[in-house]
Formats: structure tokens, sequence, C-alpha cells
């Protein structure tokens, strides 16, 4: 982990990312296994696209395993950076979509002038990552990505509904910490930090255990998918 427990956030205080890269480097393969149909992500990843010129800069924040998101951006022929805080997770997009770009870093420090300082993009994408944060850092990390952006620069979100601050919860056979809003509650969150929301739409979706071994699949969640327009 690039950002253990007890480094500064940014204007949050104490950072505690206790076990959640562990969780995903144990997880690793199997996460693509467990979530087979990524419509609405997919969806989102196409709006990119088809919004975006050839060589646009790209940045998938919470990359995973660069499935389907980078591999599909960098398809498309966009320039694709990636950021995960699972080392695992980075070496499986490296080898999954060799054209982009992958680093390992805490999503908090990726920011101008920050620990993680990438320059500047056309669009982010960030497809349940923001989920793994605590409520608190949230608005921090939305008003980094709308610095990261260039002006009227795309941004591709999505989360869980769900009212609930770094709860745990057992994830594939780990134990991981997610937060989540109520539809509303998240749209209000995301323009307090500067963006036109311009699209909404949601999907209930139920895992699958990738192995039997793991017993049954997670209970349905429903994902929400916002496709937002950074102000000024």
């Amino acid at each position: 982990m690039n950002s253990p427990a007890g480094r500064s956030g940014q204007g949050t205080g104490p950072r505690d990312r206790t076990g959640q890269a562990e969780a995903f480097d144990s997880i690793g393969e199997r996460y693509d296994a467990a979530f087979p149909h990524k419509d609405g992500q997919i969806e989102a990843t196409d709006w990119l696209v088809a919004s975006l010129p050839a060589g646009a800069r790209v940045l998938d924040l919470g990359c995973g395993t660069g499935v389907p998101t980078a591999r599909r951006l960098a398809q498309a022929g966009l320039d694709v950076v990636g950021v995960d805080l699972s080392a695992r997770m980075v070496a499986l997009a490296r080898a999954q979509v060799p054209g982009a770009r992958f680093h390992q870093g805490d999503l908090a420090d990726v920011r101008p002038h920050g620990p993680l300082d990438l320059g500047r993009f056309e669009a982010v994408a960030a497809f349940f990552s923001l989920l793994m944060l605590p409520r608190a850092e949230i608005p921090g990390v939305l008003s980094s990505v709308r610095e990261l952006l260039v002006p009227q620069g795309l941004f591709a979100l999505s989360m869980v509904e769900a009212d609930a601050d770094d709860l745990p919860v057992a994830f594939l056979g780990s134990t991981i910490r997610v937060s989540g809003h109520p539809r509303g509650e998240l749209r209000a969150v995301v323009e307090r930090a500067g963006f036109e929301v311009v699209e909404e739409s949601s999907r209930s979706y139920a895992p699958s255990a990738p192995d039997p071994a793991d017993g049954p699949g997670a209970p349905p969640e429903v994902q929400l998918f916002l496709r937002c327009r950074r102000l000024g």
C-alpha cells in the first residue's frame, strides 16, 4: 500500500486503508468472475468514447483489473492512465491493457501538486472506487477530480446506492469497508463539488460467486451511474 494508515488525507485527518488493498490483492482475478455483466459501466465508458476526440487523456481512477474500462478506452484510441491501491490489480491491468499506463497509489493522492500528480485530463472515470473511501473523504476527492479535469471535462461516476459510512462488509472471501449515499444525496455531493450531472441512471445487480466454494453470491445492489461535466 502506498498510503498506510496514519498518513494525512487531504483535509480529512488521518486515513485508514487497513486491509483495503490486501483484500483486493487476495481477490485478484476473481473480481471479474464475480462481476461478468457490467452493462452500466460499459455504457458510461462508451459515452466517454463517443464524447472525446482521439488521443484525449482519460484517467481510470480505481482501475481494478483494467477490464472493461481501461481496455475499452485504450482500444478507442484514447490516452489512458489508471490508478489503483492494490498492487495485484495494477499488475493485472498492466498485463491485460498493455496500451495504457498504470500506477499503484491512493485515490486521495491523485491531485494537482499532490503526491501523485499525473497531469490534466479531458475525462475521468471512477467506477465503484469512491465507495472504498469514508464519506468524509469523498467530497475532497471529488474536488480533486474537478481540478484534474480541463474546463468542461467529463466525469463518469458509479456508486452503490446505500446509506453507509466506512461499513465493514464480506466481499468475495475478504472483508472491505464501503460507503454510499442515497441517490439524491449522492447527486447533491457531486454537484457541490463543481459538476453538472447531465444524465443519471441506475441498475439492479447481483454479483455472482466465482467459485461454488465461496457460497452464494452477494444480494442484489442498486448501482448508480452519473455522467457529469465539470462546471467552469
